[in-house]
């Protein structure tokens, strides 16, 4: 910058106001750049507290800070570097409703520093409403990815349809989980507490250290330490433990599904807007269930237990495995492996049980072999690029340079190129966006007979198209209400079929979040041929199925062409997560063809899609060809020579 441009930047600095989405792996390094670079008001939120596992990496923290809040406990961290900064710091969710659009108003810039989708879309749709300009980001092992969203100019965080989420916080794993891939995680990481290698950042214990077990500090602080007191939760070895009771599979069962479900139901405020867990005893089981009750058809594999049945195999399962390690003397340990079937039973019965315990639909054992895959562990020198990544494209927007921002990629090897930081133009909005368009629509394949307005609620307008509080009203002229977000006024609908209510082919929704300031228009498509297990489709969601790979010769035209390069958000492919994630892949390879663009499938696999399909690789690489926006971008890449 010249000394006046720069004067000015500087003064722009110390009076705007941003806003940081979390105080996590990203976060903490993000807060420090903030106050070094100049900026003196900031906000920061984070629902989350610090635990033990995060000390490796989110150096704002400290041991002593164990179980306090993230948002606070960075703010006072910060501050040491830069005590005339304003810093305010929220220990509460993004999405509660306090936080609406007027909020939003208050600041310049947002930068995003999430672990989760939800709160992802949540804040992109919210940042649209206010016209505020959002910097979206995002880490996965070495891989990172920063991009620029801005309403009407760039893609917003939803313009292309993204995969199932594949990365969860750790504490989710632990205490909140909500989807069977939790628990299918929190099982494989029992297996290896009690057979294999022990990690401490895969513990499976309630997390004490949660900011909704007490909203007073020195109580916090107080159950944080409890477990390294004498008493029921005193800290030992799991396996130890197991060990100590001869791995009693009826001790181990009351232990992990009745006796730490309980002691999680202490932590009540967890459950004020979540459905609380129930406990299971395993004298209760076998004296009321039938352990042969089974549902769906087909192989033994692609069956459903009841809870019983999966409680006789947890049990039949943990001799197994104890004879197994027995027999490979003191000190062995087991590798957990999906081909071997002691293992791949414990898993299959210990999640389950842990689903039904959190009130979700159980699976069957070919299910959970095929979500099962490997973990990637959190990189403190990726988080550090990446924010510093933030603030630079932060400086780009507040000097009013928004056409020179970028989505930049951090690859975990250099390209054809020898470049490690590739910088891609931004994509322009998609016409056929369901959050950004100018009049958002969507079309819905389901079977109206078949189709439950609780599951319309649910599944797809708030899972499917994460909404917070959906209103819908049916177009039918006379102004039918379906869904009321006000409690209480609809809820004798939600065990109707669609059809109840005169919904047939052809019929329109229109539906209101008044939260997120975002209308959205449903055309139904009635069907009666959708797949097995598929309650609905979204007309125009990508395809699950890559077509046959062409030869790499273009490797050299395409800006991200390695293989292991991140994954921007603001496009089809799936958002790398930031830190404190489990990211589940599958072990199966990819095309090599660098001249497809990557995604992830509906299956977690990375796959590449040819132009044909896409529709905008070839032209983002027409842009990235010409020289004049390669000369302007070299300033923005590091080479390695």
């Amino acid at each position: 910058f010249s000394f006046p441009r720069g004067l000015r930047l500087a003064d722009s600095l110390s009076a705007c106001r941003v806003l940081v989405v979390g105080a996590g792996g990203i976060g903490c390094e993000l807060l420090k750049n903030l106050v070094l670079t100049g900026f003196k008001n900031i906000e920061v939120i984070d629902l989350d507290t610090i635990d033990v596992s995060n000390l490796n990496r989110q150096f704002l923290f400290q041991k002593k800070h164990v179980g306090k809040s993230k948002a606070q406990v960075a703010k006072e961290s910060v501050l040491q570097f830069c005590p005339t900064a304003n810093i305010t710091a929220y220990h509460d969710s993004i999405m509660n409703p306090d936080y609406n659009v007027e909020f939003f108003r208050n600041f310049m810039l947002v930068m995003n520093a999430l672990d989760n989708r939800a709160a992802r879309n949540h804040v992109n749709r919210m940042c649209l409403a206010a016209d505020i300009p959002l910097i979206e980001s995002g880490t996965a092992g070495y891989l990172g990815q920063v991009t620029v969203i801005k309403k009407g100019l760039t893609e917003c965080y939803e313009c292309q349809p993204k995969p199932t989420q594949k990365t969860f916080p750790g504490c989710t794993i632990r205490n909140t989980p909500s989807e069977p891939i939790h628990c299918i995680v929190w099982a494989k990481y029992l297996f290896n507490q009690l057979f294999g290698e022990e990690d401490a950042d895969q513990e499976v214990s309630p997390d004490t250290a949660d900011p909704e077990l007490s909203w007073n500090p020195a109580d916090t602080e107080a159950r944080a330490t409890a477990s390294d007191q004498d008493g029921d939760i005193k800290r030992v070895s799991t396996k130890d433990w197991a060990r100590s009771t001869g791995y009693d599979a009826v001790k181990l069962f009351n232990k992990l599904f009745k006796d730490d479900i309980q002691y999680l139901l202490t932590m009540d405020k967890l459950w004020k807007k979540r459905k609380a867990p129930l406990p299971l005893d395993w004298l209760e089981i076998q004296k009321l269930a039938c352990p042969q009750e089974v549902t769906g058809t087909g192989l033994k594999d692609q069956q459903v237990l009841g809870v019983a049945g999966y409680s006789q195999l947890f049990s039949r399962s943990v001799e197994t495995l104890r004879s197994m390690l027995a027999d490979k003397g003191d000190g062995a340990e087991l590798v957990w492996d999906k081909d071997d079937p002691p293992a791949m039973d414990f898993v299959t019965a210990a999640a389950n049980l842990r689903m039904h315990i959190f009130s979700m639909n159980m699976k069957s054992r070919f299910d959970i072999k095929s979500m099962a895959g490997n973990i990637i562990p959190a990189i403190a020198t990726t988080n550090a690029v990446i924010a510093g990544l933030i603030v630079l494209e932060a400086l780009k927007i507040l000097s009013g340079d928004v056409e020179q921002c970028r989505t930049i990629f951090l690859n975990k090897q250099p390209n054809p190129r020898k470049k490690l930081l590739v910088p891609c133009a931004l994509d322009p909005p998609s016409a056929n966006c369901y959050v950004c368009a100018s009049k958002p629509e969507v079309t819905v394949k389901l079977n109206v007979h078949k189709t439950l307005v609780l599951a319309l609620q649910d599944k797809i307008l708030k899972e499917k198209f994460g909404m917070v509080a959906p209103d819908v009203q049916i177009e039918d002229g006379k102004g039918t209400i379906l869904i009321s977000s006000e409690e209480g006024e609809t809820e004798a609908n939600n065990s109707k079929f669609l059809s109840d209510f005169g919904i047939r082919h052809g019929s329109r929704l229109q539906v209101d979040d008044f939260l997120q300031d975002y209308t959205l228009l449903v055309n139904v498509i009635h069907c009666e041929d959708l797949e097995k297990d598929v309650e609905f489709e979204v007309v125009g969601d990508a395809p699950d199925k890559a077509p046959t790979p062409p030869s790499a010769q273009e490797d050299k035209n395409v800006a991200n062409g390695n293989k292991d390069s991140a994954e921007p958000s603001t496009s089809s492919k799936a958002p790398a997560e930031q830190d404190d994630v489990l990211i589940v892949d599958s072990d199966e390879e990819e095309p090599s063809s660098s001249t497809m663009d990557v995604r992830m499938d509906s299956g977690g696999h990375k796959r590449k899609l040819h132009d044909a399909e896409t529709g905008e690789a070839s032209a983002k690489r027409q842009r990235l060809d010409q020289p004049s926006a390669a000369d302007e971008d070299d300033d923005d890449i590091i080479a390695l020579d």
